[in-house]
């Protein structure tokens, strides 16, 4: 009421210095309609100004958005992967003697590993044994090589996983969260082939160490028919002293 009271006081006041002005001055005529509908205008209007400025602040941050899901990933592990791959390879394609090629095996098992036949003179066979040993003795420091450069390329591979978990967890974006990602699974691929090549290595040597076995109780078994043949028993005992 008090505040009906006040609203009616202000209109009276203003009808007054209404009449004062009318009564001193040309006529200036107020239409409080005209008045409203200019205020509900202007409201309009800065209601519209609002809505414009709150559209494109959310396209503006649409776009910031947008810019860091496609920001590029700022640290890549690519060139040490690479470097740790090759050094793994070059040891692999150091392999001595009989090494990962299969016409090198099959002309050592169509040679020094064939069966022993009794046309084979006596240094043949002592060659034959001979050469079986050096290729197992190889085979093991050929593995060797290879199970010391794999574990030289642990510490680079611990160092590249901790690069890559604390790139992965600050990404900004869903690229570089991707691209994080690619590169986790590409070290992990390069540890499954160093993986790889140590079982490749250590089972070469098992493979040649099966196949010596094999062609040295083969080679026993010529070695005594030879020795049980009348003139050839100091021959075979010098063959067995290469076994």
């Amino acid at each position: 009421m008090r505040r009906h009271g006040l609203l009616v006081a202000a209109g009276t006041v203003a009808l007054m210095l209404g009449l004062t002005v009318h009564a001193r001055a040309q006529w200036i005529v107020f239409d409080p309609n005209n008045y409203v509908q200019n205020v509900l205008t202007a409201a309009r209007e800065l209601q519209q100004i609002n809505n414009q400025i709150t559209s494109l602040q959310n396209e503006a941050q649409m776009l910031i958005n947008q810019a860091k899901n496609l920001a590029s990933l700022p640290y890549s592990s690519l060139q040490q992967l690479q470097s740790s791959i090759q050094r793994t390879q070059q040891l692999l394609a150091q392999a001595q003697r009989i090494a990962y090629d299969v016409q090198q095996i099959d002309h050592a098992f169509s040679t020094s590993y064939a069966p022993a036949t009794s046309s084979q003179p006596d240094q043949l066979l002592i060659a034959n044994a001979q050469s079986r040993w050096q290729n197992s003795y190889a085979a093991t420091q050929d593995a060797l090589r290879v199970q010391a450069g794999i574990v030289g390329n642990l510490d680079t591979n611990r160092v590249q996983t901790s690069a890559l978990v604390s790139s992965s967890q600050g990404a900004i974006g869903a690229l570089q969260a991707t691209q994080a990602g690619n590169q986790i699974l590409a070290l992990n691929a390069q540890q499954l082939a160093d993986l790889t090549a140590v079982v490749t290595a250590q089972g070469r040597v098992q493979s040649l160490e099966a196949a010596q076995r094999a062609a040295a109780q083969d080679q026993g078994r010529e070695q005594l028919r030879r020795f049980l043949t009348p003139g050839q028993g100091y021959q075979s005992s010098n063959v067995r002293m290469f076994h």
